[in-house]
């Protein structure tokens, strides 16, 4: 059975299990990426030209012993230190849609942590389903992280995971029953649980950065269009209800949390719309700003032309389905786009010093929602807007400049650690398991 890019989950899985090969590294090398495995070359060379591939030291993967999930680790650079983002767990359409997802998402944790100042290099982690295996199902959902876990373990600490689509805090839980790289944990076992509510308030701080770029007052007064109201977009709904927006009209595809928020918001000027899977009609709401809090991807050729807001600043992750292509549009526009990477950075920032303690009103946090500090969220969007108007280029190109020069800052202990352990894992036969 031919091991390919172009299968499906389920059809990748059974191809490396037939092959007898259940751990697998793509990592690079002076001639560029060597595979684990012979029979993985013709991966390792087609992932080295994949669109997203950008310089990536390595991908780890794994097929799950027992929950028979596809289990990824994606190292961007590491000269910050580990590679830290969040675990995604999704039913993917195929094999190199799980690859794309890790290998963008892990580039954009780098330029995020860099950015944050956060002393944390590029890393995500993927989880593909197999189809066998039910996200409702709690055993099932204890197997698979506790799983994770031990794959993480395996790993060193090259690569620290946290919480992020498909995953919540109980799910952390599982997995820091058999890892200790891990964050946003339940504050019962010392974490800092959930981090959906800093999300919020960093976006909110990046609307206002925007907004004052743009000459046109606070939030006060505001329509602001959402899509998502899941736990970042309801806590974002509650913040700019405290900013005294004119009007938040959100959408999104669960009746179920619809009607929790619109008991919830009752009585606020709050207009809450129920659609379907794939319905982008809010982007076509006349609004002051649009934030995108669903899923990646939506701002395309398809989805551009019908945005009616000036700003978009929301809190998903790689917003832009083609970085390059959907920037200078959102530009030629006349739209003020505010890189995601930038925006949604308090997630991370709130897990990212548990080993440290933690501390009520940590001003470890709250530094980076005021704008006292040069590093602050709404500081460095502002930095970001005026660079880019000064030199005449996107947003994003402002944005990525200054993050992938911060990502090339050594950290100030352990320098080039996370590559020696990649080095090692590699020397060691990681592939091989336990011996």
């Amino acid at each position: 059975m031919p091991i390919s890019l172009d299968s499906d989950v389920d059809t990748f899985i059974e191809s490396l299990r037939s092959a007898g090969i259940r751990r697998a590294y793509f990592a690079a090398t002076n001639d560029g990426l060597a595979a684990s495995h012979p029979l993985l070359e013709p991966l390792a060379k087609e992932l080295g030209n994949a669109p997203d591939f950008d310089a990536h030291e390595a991908v780890f993967l794994e097929v799950g012993p027992e929950s028979g999930a596809l289990h990824g680790a994606f190292l961007h650079k590491t000269v910050r230190g580990q590679g830290a983002g969040g675990v995604r767990n999704r039913r993917y359409g195929g094999v190199r849609e799980f690859v794309a997802d890790g290998l963008r998402l892990s580039r954009g944790m780098g330029r995020k942590n860099a950015l944050a100042g956060l002393w944390w290099g590029g890393g995500k982690g993927v989880i593909g389903r197999h189809s066998s295996g039910s996200a409702s199902d709690p055993g099932y959902r204890k197997t698979l992280y506790e799983e994770y876990g031990r794959f993480i373990t395996s790993l060193r600490g090259a690569y620290v995971t946290a919480e992020d689509v498909g995953t919540d805090p109980s799910d952390m839980a599982a997995i820091f029953r058999t890892t200790r790289f891990v964050t946003c944990i339940p504050p019962a076992v010392g974490g800092s649980g959930n981090p959906a509510t800093a999300t919020a308030k960093g976006v909110v701080s990046a609307m206002e950065a925007a907004l004052d770029h743009l000459d046109r007052g606070t939030l006060e007064g505001k329509v602001v269009a959402m899509q998502g109201m899941g736990n970042v977009g309801s806590s974002m709904i509650g913040d700019l209800l405290e900013r005294r927006v004119r009007r938040v009209i959100a959408a999104d595809v669960s009746a179920e949390r619809a009607s929790a928020l619109a008991a919830r918001f009752a009585g606020a000027p709050v207009e809450l719309r129920v659609v379907d899977t794939g319905d982008a009609s809010i982007l076509a709401e006349p609004a002051d700003v649009f934030a995108p809090n669903a899923l990646g991807a939506i701002l395309n050729p398809r989805t551009i032309p019908r945005i009616a807001a000036k700003v978009v600043c929301g809190a998903a992750n790689n917003q832009l389905e083609d970085e390059r292509r959907d920037d200078r549009a959102l530009h030629e526009r006349g739209i003020l786009y505010v890189p995601d990477f930038v925006a949604n950075r308090m997630g991370i920032v709130n897990c990212a010093n548990e080993q440290y303690g933690s501390l009520p009103d940590d001003p470890a946090i709250l530094r980076h929602l005021g704008r006292e500090w040069p590093e602050s969220v709404y500081r460095t969007v502002r930095r970001i807007l005026e660079r880019a108007s000064t030199e005449g280029v996107t947003t994003s190109d402002a944005a990525n400049v200054l993050a992938d020069r911060a990502a090339l800052e050594p950290h100030p202990l352990f320098p080039g650690r996370t590559a020696a352990i990649t080095a090692a894992l590699v020397r060691e036969r990681w592939q091989d398991g336990p011996r």
